[in-house]
């Protein structure tokens, strides 16, 4: 292989690891939006199931929260690459496996 190769091999292991990263948030929030539907029904019952589900609630919430972060991240490192350079630096590949360690 040479280094023509390993550059295509490397700009594809980071593009399939964005994938698999977005691929994840989007799987995330539509089961955490699916729970949280479920619970605002659930909710909307009596006050004493808001008091005893509400800070689930606000955990789900949280979650859509951290992955809206999450696509954020991708999104700034992948314009300000493209604006740069075709390379992702190092600090750009360790948030992008950082993100991948969060939604796994």
């Amino acid at each position: 292989m040479d280094g023509r190769d390993k550059i295509k091999k490397k700009k594809n292991d980071v593009g399939d690891i964005i994938g698999e990263a977005l691929s994840n948030i989007r799987h995330d929030r539509a089961v955490t939006k699916s729970l949280l539907t479920d619970l605002l029904i659930y909710l909307k019952q009596s006050q004493e199931n808001h008091r005893d589900s509400g800070v689930v609630a606000a955990k789900y919430v949280e979650t859509l929260q951290r992955s809206n972060e999450q696509l954020v991240k991708i999104t700034a490192m992948l314009s300000k690459n493209d604006k740069a350079s075709s390379s992702l630096s190092d600090s750009d590949k360790d948030e992008l496996f950082d993100l991948i360690k969060e939604t796994a």
